[in-house]
């Protein structure tokens, strides 16, 4: 496969050559930065790591330079970080059991760009070299400008696909803002009680983050358990653990959807959902 930078890493944790390592993969997690995707794709990886059937891969866009540092990782210079970076995603696909990580080396200001191409390109080779039925990416609410630049990517490229080789469903998953906002008929709702300490060792993996100052991995623990208790106001507790997730699979059927319009399609349904309730409680409109 010939990826846009010489410098990206194709990794296969077991060993198989690229071409069938990819082949093999049924769920698919895209993120920005190293980490994305244990933080948000774990029901992904939880899915894939004891089936024998499905297989879990990963695509991290950005090369890691722009990273926050501290503690030992404090004087070292972008192309140090990125080295860390990139060793420390590897690691967690090889404890993830992922059937192939690919790190594609782009800035984040070439994800962020709205005329470059070159990630969508990069992004409908993999796609096409896989067999993916679930694809994990970033939602389009995130406040993160290089997430957004990830997730836009990701439709745009699925969109360019046949309709034969487009996954079945394409989730938009918390990372920098949670989706605790969305209507509850809207939510994609994953469950994945009972495996935090799984959870928790991929998440610890990333020590370059972690020293930055940054308790990513205590953070998306405390979410998943937050989404858990908060889901059902009127109801015990089912679940320990939730991610939610924003349903993107109509943007990758029907190619005519504004992308912009249906997230804040979303977003209108929510304010609709304050405004009622306040003013069945006030009585005025």
């Amino acid at each position: 496969m010939k990826l846009h930078h010489s410098t990206a890493d194709i990794y296969v944790p077991d060993g198989k050559p690229v071409a069938a390592a990819l082949r093999r993969v049924t769920h698919l997690g895209i993120g920005a930065h190293q980490d994305d995707l244990e933080f948000m794709a774990f029901h992904g990886i939880l899915e894939c790591h004891t089936s024998k059937s499905k297989w879990f891969g990963g695509v991290t866009c950005t090369n890691g330079a722009g990273s926050a540092r501290a503690g030992k990782f404090k004087k070292f210079a972008d192309e140090q970080m990125m080295v860390v970076r990139r060793r420390e995603q590897n690691q967690a696909a090889k404890l993830g059991g992922y059937a192939a990580m690919l790190q594609l080396d782009f800035p984040s200001n070439a994800v962020k760009s709205a005329t470059d191409t070159a990630l969508k390109d990069d992004l409908k080779k993999i796609f096409s070299a896989t067999k993916t039925q679930v694809v994990y990416t970033h939602n389009l609410a995130d406040k993160h400008d290089t997430h957004i630049g990830v997730a836009v990517a990701v439709i745009q490229a699925l969109r360019e696909l046949p309709r034969s080789k487009r996954p079945a469903k394409v989730i938009g998953c918390e990372v920098w803002r949670d989706l605790d906002w969305l209507p509850d008929a809207k939510k994609v709702v994953m469950d994945v009680s009972g495996h935090e300490k799984f959870a928790a060792r991929l998440n610890g993996l990333f020590a370059s983050q972690i020293a930055g100052g940054k308790r990513y991995d205590h953070a998306t623990l405390g979410r998943r358990a937050a989404n858990a208790t908060f889901f059902s106001s009127h109801t015990t507790d089912t679940a320990t653990q939730l991610i939610f997730g924003m349903d993107l699979t109509p943007l990758i059927l029907d190619a005519t959807l504004d992308i912009g319009g249906y997230a804040l399609s979303l977003v209108d349904e929510f304010r609709a959902d304050v405004k009622n309730k306040l003013t069945q409680r006030l009585g005025k409109s």
